[in-house]
């Protein structure tokens, strides 16, 4: 943490700096990597003017809302004018701000009270800090009882910011939480000021929510209060959908599992989340009253791209959880030879999926059965070595580990560029695929000259 002593030498005291929020409750629970948000009583140009005459350099990163970033020992630290919130009309934003409120008015606008404590900053490093601490909502207590409560009125809290409900999920899920049951009530209550929300903020809210260490309570948390239904209503139908003898739990449960045993990462997560969100469509029981759910892989892999793109996703997560479903039914067993591994692997490249990300979401996905999970993990094991020595071969999984280029192929050929560039190299990839022996310059030459004699392939 930069040293604060500069920054109160420059803003004086009567700046009355705290920390506030998520620093403070962070600090109670002795959690680490929360971000230092600092309030004072200061108008922010007041804040603004003192930084620079002290020779500090500052950025009047939303001056509307009272808050100047100012840059200490090279980091940014926010510092927003102590405020009160005007009237609510669109259930994200506040119509205007009122400053000149004192610290406890504006720790009472605070959508939680494990949010709603302050830390002077003069008492940061004391010895018996935590007895500083500012708590007018009892946020410390709520705390200890391990509660997520509104301060004041939940209904009128939700109402105004319907992010506020996913908050008090992701919440639950980062911090194994409760929610209190007055709260918790006021979240079904409004579902209307929810879908009003921006699906940009409601995606950042749930993947913190996916990552958090109890993602499962937190998925619950969305289900029980209504949630799921506004943002992502096509895991609904996986609640109660039956399986087959192969598995313990119904999809839904299944799939929760199948989340907290990927690791933590949005992607994976996500992958993990909507992997068989196909399921409930492909479910069909066969004449023998067995139930199965034959081609669900794709119809999970069409139904996650739309949810993913409804959700404003990046490309990068998008693409990488797209390429993780579409290939989550392949699981590679001892009648699988060599070569076909080596095909396989072929396809994980094209789709720019690492071979172990996909390895990783294929345990999760059988710890999800709920099986035994002895057998689940001896076989997974073996599963790894296997295609560990494989990858290590380093066979050429893509036209560019060939060890001939294109322009050594058109010097052989005698040939302008064209697409029968592409065309051969695909015959040379898929022929050293099943060989990677062949993949050397003597073995390959004899290969493209065969190719290039053969008159059906001229193109």
């Amino acid at each position: 943490m930069p040293s604060l002593i500069l920054l109160q030498q420059a803003l004086g005291p009567d700046a009355s700096l705290v920390a506030v929020g998520g620093y403070v409750r962070d600090r109670l629970l002795a959690r680490r990597g929360g971000d230092l948000d600092i309030a004072t009583a200061l108008m922010p140009e007041v804040v603004i003017e003192r930084a620079r005459a002290y020779g500090l350099a500052t950025i009047p990163t939303g001056l509307k809302h009272g808050t100047v970033t100012v840059v200490l020992d090279g980091k940014n630290i926010e510092i927003t004018t102590y405020r009160g919130d005007g009237a609510y009309f669109d259930g994200r934003r506040p119509a205007q701000v009122n400053f000149g409120v004192s610290l406890i008015e504006d720790l009472a606008r605070r959508d939680f009270t494990i949010n709603a404590m302050a830390l002077p900053i003069e008492c940061l490093n004391a010895d018996d800090w935590s007895a500083q601490i500012i708590d007018p909502f009892n946020g410390r207590n709520d705390l200890e009882r391990k509660l997520i409560r509104a301060v004041g009125n939940p209904l009128k809290r939700f109402e105004e910011d319907g992010l506020r409900p996913y908050r008090a999920c992701r919440f639950v899920s980062q911090l194994g939480f409760s929610i209190e049951s007055e709260t918790a009530d006021a979240i079904s209550q409004k579902l209307d000021v929810t879908a009003k929300v921006a699906v940009e903020r409601i995606f950042v809210e749930l993947t913190k929510l996916l990552v958090g260490p109890n993602a499962s309570c937190g998925m619950k948390a969305l289900a029980a209060h209504g949630l799921l239904n506004v943002c992502i209503p096509e895991l609904i139908s996986t609640i109660g959908c039956e399986q087959n003898t192969y598995h313990a739990y119904d999809v839904w449960n299944h799939t929760l599992e199948a989340v907290i045993n990927t690791p933590a990462d949005p992607s994976m997560r996500w992958a993990a989340l909507l992997h068989d969100i196909g399921k409930p469509i492909a479910r069909f029981i066969d004449p023998t009253g067995r139930i199965k759910f034959h081609g669900h892989e794709a119809i999970s892999e069409k139904m996650a791209t739309k949810i993913l793109k409804r959700l404003r996703a990046s490309n990068s997560l998008h693409d990488e959880a797209m390429a993780l479903i579409r290939h989550h039914g392949t699981r590679p067993d001892k009648n699988w030879g060599d070569a076909a591994c080596r095909r396989f692997l072929h396809r994980l490249a094209k789709d720019d999926l690492d071979w172990q990300r996909w390895a990783s979401l294929q345990l999760a996905d059988q710890l999800g059965k709920g099986l035994d999970t002895k057998d689940i993990h001896q076989v997974h094991a073996e599963l790894l070595e296997r295609m560990k020595r494989i990858a290590d071969q380093a066979p050429p999984l893509n036209v560019k580990a060939l060890a001939i280029d294109g322009r050594t192929i058109m010097k052989l050929a005698n040939k302008p560029q064209g697409l029968w560039i592409g065309v051969l190299q695909k015959y040379l990839l898929d022929a050293t695929v099943d060989d990677p022996a062949l993949n050397t310059v003597h073995a390959l030459e004899p290969l493209i000259r065969k190719w290039l004699e053969e008159s059906s392939h001229n193109v």
